[in-house]
């Protein structure tokens, strides 16, 4: 049970991350904020990544190939085509793509890994995804007719693979490392694959100190957070209960945004949050608790 605990706060800061960029969209870009967010890691881990360093080296050495692709998933790649989405689509579009991120894991766990899929965990994916768009819409299914896809959406879409992707892939990071290695290992890469593209924005010095010195507390919830602590949460629960499982949690995203829209930025609470908070649990506990309770 402390598993699942823990994923739901990892889902919720994640979440407040999401009214975060909105917060700073206008003023830091989305190679910026993806940048200082990794770089501001790297710093930070540096002396670890010292001391290990003979470790890692000869990790990378065996294992080059996926260390590679994990990183361009997890760390380069997940997060800035999340930001640039989001300057160019709705946050309605991106909740809704948002919430395939589960069925994408769960299909991807049973092509690559063999991972069998129960039909309670059919439905139960099935039930939180119409919690979600039941959220999204307002309730109002007929919206669904207004909806319009734009350039934002491919990325939001390609960041949604590249997250499902990165999740069921790392079953097959290197045993040799730890997981703070591990994590240390991937950041490194991440930061050197976003750096070409970040000198090539041709931002000035005096434009970056300014951004730090104006968000210096987005900038340090970014790397402490939503990169250190959320990662190290979300493969715990990899670790524990798999992939699949794991995925179910980020339905909970666009329930815990109404939420901190409520508490930090005077939305309402509808009717509507109601029914999709009963779809949602509904969804999550066949998937995660119904197997357990039917079989004793």
């Amino acid at each position: 049970m402390q598993i699942y605990l823990l994923l739901v706060v990892c889902v919720l800061l994640w979440s407040a991350n999401f009214v975060l960029g909105r917060f700073v969209a206008g003023a830091i870009e989305p190679w910026e904020l993806a940048f200082f967010r990794w770089l501001g890691v790297l710093v930070l881990m540096l002396p670890f990544l010292l001391l290990h360093v003979k470790n890692i080296y000869s990790a990378l050495k065996s294992h080059f190939g996926i260390l590679v692709a994990l990183s361009a998933l997890g760390i380069a790649g997940f997060n800035t085509l999340i930001y640039i989405g989001l300057q160019h689509t709705t946050a309605t579009n991106a909740l809704l793509i948002n919430s395939s991120i589960p069925i994408i894991i769960l299909f991807l766990s049973s092509l690559i890994l063999k991972t069998a899929i129960s039909q309670r965990q059919v439905i139960g994916i099935v039930l939180s995804t119409l919690g979600v768009v039941f959220l999204v819409l307002k309730g109002d299914v007929r919206s669904i007719v207004q909806l319009s896809f734009n350039e934002g959406d491919l990325w939001i879409i390609a960041s949604s693979l590249c997250w499902a992707s990165y999740s069921v892939l790392v079953k097959f990071r290197p045993s040799r490392l730890s997981s703070m290695e591990f994590f240390v290992t991937t950041v490194s890469l991440g930061v050197m694959m976003l750096l070409p593209f970040y000198l090539t924005q041709g931002y000035t010095l005096e434009r970056e100190v300014m951004i730090v010195s104006q968000y210096p507390w987005v900038i340090a919830y970014v790397v402490l957070v939503t990169s250190i602590l959320c990662y190290y949460l979300w493969h715990k629960g990899i670790a524990h209960i798999g992939a699949g499982k794991t995925g179910q949690f980020t339905h909970l995203m666009p329930l815990f945004g109404s939420f901190l829209a409520y508490a930090f930025l005077g939305e309402r609470l509808e009717w509507y949050h109601v029914g999709g908070i009963v779809l949602i649990f509904s969804g999550i506990y066949l998937c995660l608790f119904a197997k357990q309770v039917s079989a004793r």
